[in-house]
């Protein structure tokens, strides 16, 4: 004998069934279904938000004849040091293709030049040229002038949630837990 439950309907878009079976079966099932709209989704307002920062960001850069792209490798080349051309596409989330890419574009528009390492000569580091550094000036007042404004609109006590909220998304993702219930159950 097996007997379905409604909880009651408050919010149409919100609601649960649970199946329960006889007692000795001990078969539980719960299952909750949610319709969400893509605004009311985590992932929807994070890219959002960023599709507009990037937006933002390659209207500026384009005033210099550049692309947000540019302006982030620029900023994070060392001014002095230079950076080993294998670190630049991890701290930027981009793939080897698309670093190599970038490098030629930024090589072809005089900003950086490539240099064999002095005590490794495997090593290709990427120095900026005069018109590079003046670019990360301007990548640099651009981004800082930004979170300026962000944080004179937005009050500290909720920056300092939003970025508690951030932090804990990034670390879900990282333990690799959001679908391993689902890859077990199968």
């Amino acid at each position: 004998m097996i007997r379905e439950i409604l909880q009651p309907i408050k919010n149409p878009d919100n609601f649960f069934i649970k199946i329960v079976c006889m007692p000795n079966n001990f078969l539980y099932l719960r299952h909750r279904l949610k319709l969400m709209k893509r605004e009311e989704t985590i992932d929807y307002n994070i890219k959002a938000a960023w599709h507009s920062i990037a937006r933002m960001y390659n209207q500026q850069a384009a005033k210099y004849q550049g692309t947000m792209s540019i302006g982030f490798a620029l900023l994070n080349i060392h001014s002095e040091e230079g950076t080993p051309a294998t670190k630049i596409g991890p701290m930027m989330g981009l793939e080897p293709r698309s670093v190599t890419r970038l490098l030629k574009s930024m090589e072809e528009k005089r900003l950086i030049v490539r240099k064999t390492d002095k005590n490794d000569k495997r090593l290709v580091r990427i120095f900026l040229t005069k018109e590079g550094k003046r670019h990360r000036e301007k990548s640099k007042e651009t981004v800082l002038r930004f979170n300026e404004v962000v944080r004179e609109e937005i009050p500290a006590s909720k920056l300092n949630v939003f970025f508690e909220v951030v932090q804990s998304v990034n670390q879900i993702i990282e333990q690799n837990i959001v679908y391993k219930e689902l890859e077990n159950s199968r």
